[in-house]
């Protein structure tokens, strides 16, 4: 059912135009996919052919440690000004200036869960139209977000947040406990609904939104990073049935979404990155954050002498050991499943650590979780995400994958504006538009 999910944009009224091309006679289609992490921003300029994206240009810029805090902007102008960086060397070597954008959002305070509501209908022998499938989606969507704002206001001790909904999808629907893909021109009683939906902070959006701005972006949709990676995964086939837990390791958050049969089941985020480890050497070492960041990949590279490396390797443990505590918390939350897919995927800088890979791989982390097995631990490669493709030979691994998968958001958010007038599926995924 995630393909009915598709791209949300949560700015109607900012639609997608024609990007401009400056090679002369030549117009297309063009996205950017933005991934501003907490170490580097990302770009990919993205050619639109057909239902796929042919990656066209490729950048990366470094952001300096106060740029941003526990994966969200903390200096707004100082990541515009790395965004800008990764965009022009992105829009260089596509030869192309491309406006619409696709930005993704992560930190802790973004809240996705699927949701599960049950309708009794009045008229069980009515048919259900659009506009009844609309009106239970609104009802689910404000339910769900009722209950981020407990959420957050319990994390943050009670302390009222505004959020506004930014990726919606629907995951299962039951009539009458037949599950159906399409639930226009059914009849019955019961209607049980599934739904992940994601919200965010207004004042993170806002802070999206002003960096887009800064940059004379069209902002097209704003994604939880986590739902991107899901949809990077799992494509468009209406049959698909993947299953498979995704993490992923950006320099000052773990993301993690569980997706069964095709379908999110929901996303956790906890602030453990990449940075955690680097600050543990630093302070078990006594040196600085950059000599701590040589040292922790000279670790993987052999560029570290064999009688500095076991300190090193202490400090990692202290953290690792709280890092898998924080996967084994956020997957014990996905308690209405049976049992959890035996892949765990894995993608972005921080998962390049060997001994994260190791201790997944090697330890028994697993055991008090519902796994029926010791599950299956490998990076997402560039060529396994759906639909979208590099032309430049640059993207080799997996720390491109989230950029990717908001390149497809923003494929599926084209893909439903084209649907205006469509069929049912069209209809229904401007329902889930935000």
């Amino acid at each position: 059912m995630l393909d009915k999910a598709k791209g949300l944009t949560d700015l109607k009224n900012k639609l997608p135009k024609p990007a401009k091309n400056t090679k002369s006679g030549q117009v297309g289609q063009y996205l950017v996919g933005l991934d501003i992490g907490t170490e580097y921003v990302k770009a990919l300029v993205g050619r639109v052919v057909g239902n796929e994206v042919q990656i066209i240009g490729v950048g990366r810029a470094h952001q300096e440690l106060a740029d941003m805090q526990a994966g969200a902007i903390a200096d707004i102008a100082a990541v515009t000004a790395n965004c800008d960086k990764a965009l022009a060397i992105a829009e260089q070597q596509a030869g192309v200036s491309a406006r619409t954008a696709v930005i993704g959002i992560a930190g802790e305070l973004v809240k996705g869960t699927t949701s599960t509501v049950r309708f009794s209908r009045k008229n069980s022998t009515k048919e259900i139209d659009v506009d009844e499938m609309s009106r239970i989606i609104e009802l689910v969507q404000e339910r769900a977000e009722a209950k981020a704002r407990r959420d957050l206001a319990w994390e943050l001790g009670g302390k009222n947040v505004e959020v506004r909904l930014v990726n919606s999808a629907l995951v299962r629907i039951d009539i009458d406990g037949y599950k159906v893909t399409n639930p226009v021109g059914f009849q019955g009683k019961d209607v049980l609904v599934e739904m992940y939906t994601a919200f965010a902070p207004m004042i993170h959006i806002g802070a999206l939104e002003r960096t887009a701005a800064e940059l004379d972006l069209d902002l097209l949709a704003v994604a939880a990073e986590p739902f991107a990676v899901a949809r990077s995964v799992v494509g468009d086939d209406p049959n698909g049935s993947v299953s498979a837990v995704l993490m992923d390791v950006g320099g000052g958050t773990t993301d993690i979404a569980v997706v069964n049969e095709g379908g999110v089941e929901g996303t956790k985020m906890f602030g453990i990155g990449g940075r955690a480890f680097t600050h543990a050497i630093e302070r078990e070492l006594d040196v600085d954050f950059v000599k701590a960041e040589s040292l922790k990949l000279g670790l993987d590279t052999g560029k570290v002498s064999t009688a500095h490396r076991a300190p090193i390797e202490k400090a990692l443990n202290k953290t690792l050991n709280v890092w898998t505590s924080g996967v084994e918390l956020a997957l014990a939350e996905f308690n209405k499943l049976d049992h959890l897919p035996h892949r765990v995927l894995l993608c972005g800088g921080g998962s390049s650590l060997e001994a994260l890979m190791q201790r997944l791989e090697e330890s028994d982390w697993y055991k008090s979780l519902p796994f029926t097995k010791r599950p299956a631990v490998q990076h997402i490669q560039p060529d396994e995400v759906v639909g979208i493709t590099d032309t430049t030979g640059d993207i080799t691994d997996h720390t491109f994958i989230t950029a990717m998968g908001l390149l497809r958001v923003g494929l599926d958010t084209l893909s439903s504006d084209d649907s205006d007038g469509g069929g049912i599926r069209g209809k229904l995924n401007k329902v889930l538009k935000v």
